[in-house]
This record gives structure tokens, sequence and C-alpha cells, in this order.
């Protein structure tokens, strides 16, 4: 079978510009964007995934000159970037919240090299692998890949958009990463907290203790039952935010 040189120049152009959009939307999606997914796996599956959507896409590229086709490819990767990062404020709510948890039971200082998140306090990190098994078993990769093909027919690739919509959907989504956090957070620091109230009367009561040597494993060891009594609720909060997140990227192609 012989191919003229324009057609292999089209069938790359039509390719390329798909590929962009798919391969920004792995490198910034949590669990694709891991480390344990080295760049070989991520360019393949990525190759794979955009072979399926040429299928669906709309595009002509030899109406577009060599500076539009860079500029549809940047914009494609804009967009991939911008609907990743949206789920990675999820993983940045739960960060917030173990640091929280941590700090309240003394645990501050004891921190863990996440690949994604840089150091991370241990609650931190225990908070990120739950909230990954629970994205994988509510199938949420399989909904993400879902999302991204159908992305292609919801917004073909060559339409315009505005970023007043990107604006307003940061604007709306950025405070679930302190709110998240909070939520996820505040039942044991609460309670950690009435925890040191009455540490602080033992004390006054009986001023000869070592608050220190007393009080230090008192925090931790309730902290840790604690943390073990509220972590269903915490977990099937996590599941909502999962929820929310891919909710919110789906509106995020349905607007644009």
């Amino acid at each position: 079978m012989n191919f003229l040189v324009s057609e292999i120049v089209t069938y790359f152009y039509i390719f390329i510009v798909p590929f962009s959009r798919i391969s920004a939307f792995m490198l910034a999606v949590p669990i694709f964007s891991l480390d344990a997914f080295n760049i070989r796996f991520r360019v393949m599956f990525s190759a794979v995934l955009t072979m399926l959507a040429v299928e669906i896409v709309d595009f002509n590229a030899e109406l577009l000159s060599l500076g539009a086709l860079v500029t549809e490819i940047i914009v494609q990767i804009f967009i991939g970037l911008f609907s990743g990062y949206i789920l990675q404020i999820v993983n940045g709510a739960i960060a917030v919240g173990g640091q929280a948890i941590s700090n309240s039971m003394g645990l501050g200082m004891a921190n863990l090299m996440d690949p994604t998140l840089g150091n991370v306090p241990v609650i931190s990190q225990i908070l990120i692998i739950l909230a990954t098994l629970i994205f994988i078993v509510v199938d949420g990769h399989l909904v993400l890949i879902d999302i991204l093909m159908q992305s292609f027919v919801v917004f073909p690739i060559g339409q315009i958009f505005s970023l007043n919509i990107i604006h307003n959907i940061f604007l709306e989504w950025s405070p679930l990463l302190f709110l998240g956090g909070l939520v996820i957070s505040l039942p044991i620091m609460i309670s950690v907290l009435l925890v040191n109230a009455g540490l602080g009367m033992i004390t006054r009561s009986a001023p000869a203790m070592n608050i220190i040597s007393v009080g230090f494993p008192a925090i931790l060891l309730m902290g840790i039952i604690l943390l073990l009594i509220a972590l269903p609720g915490m977990l099937g909060r996590i599941e909502i935010f999962w929820q929310d997140g891919l909710n919110m990227i789906n509106s995020f192609y349905q607007r644009i």
C-alpha cells in the first residue's frame, strides 16, 4: 500500500491535534499523572486514545495554515491541562485536610515524599492513598476516559471559547481546596481540641504532672482512635469530592 507525502502529513495533522488535548489531560489528571505511569506508558496510552478519538473528530487540518495549526495545538494543550487540574484540586483538598489533622495530633513534622504533591504529612499521605483507591473503585478512571472522548463531540476542535468561562469555573471550584480540607479535618480537630482542654484541666488540678511527657502520647493516641472512628465518614466525603470533580469537568466541556 502506497501513501503520498501529502496524505501522510494530513494524517499526522489530524492525529497531533487531538493527541495534544489527550496527552495534556493525562499529564495533569490524578492517577494517570503518577510517576508509577512512566512516560512511555503515558505516550502509548494517549496515542491509543487518540486513534479512537480520530474517528469522532471532525477536523480538517488542510484548511489551516501552519501558524493557525500551532495555535490550535496550544489551545488543546491548555484545555487538557485545565480540565486535568480540576481534579488535582480534590487531591489538594485532601492534602490540606490531612495536614490540619497531622498538626492537631502533633505529627506536623513527620513528612513523607509524595510524587505528586511533594513533602506531605503522614496523615495526608494515607488519605491520598485511600482517595486513589476510592477513585479506582468507583471507576473514576473509566469515567475520565469517557468524558475525555465525549469532549471532542461536546467541544469539537477548532471551536472558539471564552476565557471568562474558565475564569468563572476557577472561581467556582478553587475554594474546595480549603473548604474541602476543612470539611475533612474539622471533626478530628474539634475532638483533639477538647482532649487538649481536658489535659489543661488535669494540669491545673495536678501542677506536678509533666504535661509534655503525658500530653503528647495521649493526644497522639486519641488522635489515632478518633481518626479510625471518623475514617468511614471522611472516605464518604472524599467520594463525593471525586464525583463533584468529574461533574465539574463534564460541565467545563459543556460550558465552553
